[in-house]
């Protein structure tokens, strides 16, 4: 089995030239619909599959996002690895709008999502004090400095519910924790991947400061967009320049991603629900198959 890359983000990011056999693919997944169709392909001899997180035309809140569904629509498509790029502002003077920061840290302050695939008669519990892959993040860190952009490697993502932007106050105690920057849609996919045993990294895209700089008390919509804008070029040649990286068979991962499930279940075989085990096959059959 050869590795396949999976890219969710904004409408920019998969309008890559050279990508063949490009297709729009509708997937239902036992949690319903992803956010969108998904757009497959092959670039570099390496097959690609690419999801709109917010839904073409931005139709999906931070919150309403169906992450549930996304995950699993990846991993039925058989992605190994998966690759978040997401927009965030930035809580440091260092990193600045227009810069690129791999994550390896998450601060999930997000309250109102389902952030697990494990339900009443089924429970599990995944490892997750190292949140992204080392060995994923490592390839887009090599990718975006082979293109000379500004990439800053490591860095702690504050997820916020939203939909609102912070307030001064949140945001000084944001800086005050030391993160790096903060978005609104970086959980729970992230704990979700890692579920599905899947390889995650998140390069995050620096469009603002957040309201904490004294240059910038507000974060204006229209200063995020603008950047992200001027931000898609670098990260369409980011994307295009990771098959080449990625390329291989897809063997396990010596961080342990393709293997989150092997101690993570609690329920004993005979006190799980049928209904759930079921549900939860094109996720976790690696483990629940024969196990039911």
């Amino acid at each position: 089995m050869e590795r396949k890359i999976g890219v969710i983000g904004g409408s920019g990011v998969y309008e890559i030239a050279g990508l063949e056999n490009a297709a729009w693919v509708t997937v239902d997944t036992p949690f319903g619909p992803p956010s969108d169709a998904v757009l497959t392909g092959t670039l570099g001899g390496v097959e690609m599959v690419f999801l709109p997180r917010h839904g073409r035309g931005h139709v999906h809140t931070p919150t309403s996002v169906p992450y549930r569904a996304n995950i699993a629509a990846m991993k039925s498509l058989g992605v190994t690895d998966l690759i978040a790029v997401s927009a965030v502002g930035s809580l440091k003077e260092a990193y600045a709008p227009g810069d690129f920061l791999i994550v390896d840290q998450y601060i999930d302050r997000t309250f109102a999502r389902e952030k697990s695939f494990f339900a009443p008669g089924l429970v599990g519990h995944v490892p997750f004090a190292h949140p992204t892959c080392a060995r994923l993040s490592a390839l887009c860190a090599g990718a975006a400095r082979d293109l000379g952009l500004t990439v800053h490697e490591g860095g702690t993502y504050v997820a916020m519910e939203g939909p609102q932007f912070s307030t001064l106050a949140e945001s000084r105690l944001y800086r005050s924790w030391g993160a790096d920057v903060i978005g609104m849609t970086g959980m729970p996919e992230a704990k979700l991947a890692r579920e599905a045993e899947l390889c995650y990294a998140c390069i995050a895209m620096i469009t603002d400061y957040d309201c904490w700089h004294p240059e910038h008390d507000a974060v204006d919509v229209a200063q995020v967009v603008a950047t992200a804008i001027a931000n898609a070029d670098k990260a369409r040649a980011l994307v295009a320049a990771l098959p080449a990286r990625i390329a291989g068979p897809a063997e396990d991962c010596a961080a342990g991603c393709t293997h989150a499930l092997d101690s993570a279940i609690m329920t004993h075989p005979a006190k799980r629900d049928p209904a759930l085990v079921a549900q939860l096959m094109p996720v976790m059959g690696r483990v629940l198959k024969g196990r039911e």
